[in-house]
């Protein structure tokens, strides 16, 4: 197993605990006027988180040096294959730059991070990590890549504490992102197939299906095909 479906996996696995149970809203009236307008022009946001949003994206909290050095480190941990690119070229920095902004909490791990990487390099190879050969890269990286099985979390070197949050927000940032869904190969909600009510239960109410209707709503090879109805809402295919 390479790298790609290594952290693949270690993604699909953490889904299942990351899932969190909510009661069910049994309301099923009708929105109010002003919270269809509100789906409407904010596609799911609402006013106050359409804002928040705005403001977040219009301000910059990585320099231009730590972009770069975010470029090579999120490439580093999800590379590129033959069929899909790596995590920088899903965008995961930009996703960074919003994370960071939006959870100000992590501004100064991966900040401190940043500086650590570019502290390791220029002592073992007198350049910054940018500058670093990938294989000089990659040393620096493993020597906080493998956490401490016998200790939690919080009490792993802040080294390896800050790896770990990198490698999980890029992992969220590429699996969330256009390229990543493909690369899960995720198809969303797909319809259940149907072939109509068991004979058994219309021959018990004395009915059956129009043959000409049954042909058309009952056809599992017209499955991708869009129903379309005439000006007289007849059915046409």
């Amino acid at each position: 197993m390479d790298r790609r479906d290594s952290l693949k996996s270690m993604f699909l696995g953490s889904l299942g605990t990351g899932l969190f149970l909510t009661g069910c809203n049994t309301d099923v009236s009708a929105p109010t006027p002003e919270i269809a307008k509100a789906a409407e022009d904010y596609f799911g946001r609402t006013p106050e988180e359409a804002a928040l949003i705005e403001e977040l994206n219009s301000e910059q909290f990585f320099n231009e040096h730590e972009m770069e050095t975010l470029n090579i480190l999120c490439a580093l941990i999800l590379p590129a294959n033959d069929e899909y690119g790596s995590a920088t070229d899903a965008g995961v920095p930009d996703f960074l730059e919003f994370i960071v902004k939006d959870m100000p909490h992590l501004k100064t791990p991966i900040r401190g991070g940043l500086m650590w990487l570019d502290h390791a390099s220029n002592s073992k190879f007198n350049t910054e990590f940018k500058e670093a050969s990938e294989e000089n890269q990659k040393a620096i990286l493993d020597t906080v890549a493998f956490p401490d099985p016998d200790k939690p979390g919080w009490e792993q070197p802040v080294q390896v504490q800050f790896f770990s949050l990198m490698r999980n927000l890029t992992m969220t940032g590429y699996y969330t992102s256009e390229m990543g869904i493909k690369d899960l190969d995720y198809k969303g909600n797909q319809p259940n197939i149907w072939d109509g009510v068991p004979e058994e239960v219309l021959q018990k109410h004395g009915v059956s299906y129009d043959p000409e209707w049954i042909a058309k709503c009952v056809d599992q090879s017209q499955r991708g095909v869009t129903a379309e109805w005439d000006d007289e809402g007849n059915l046409i295919t």
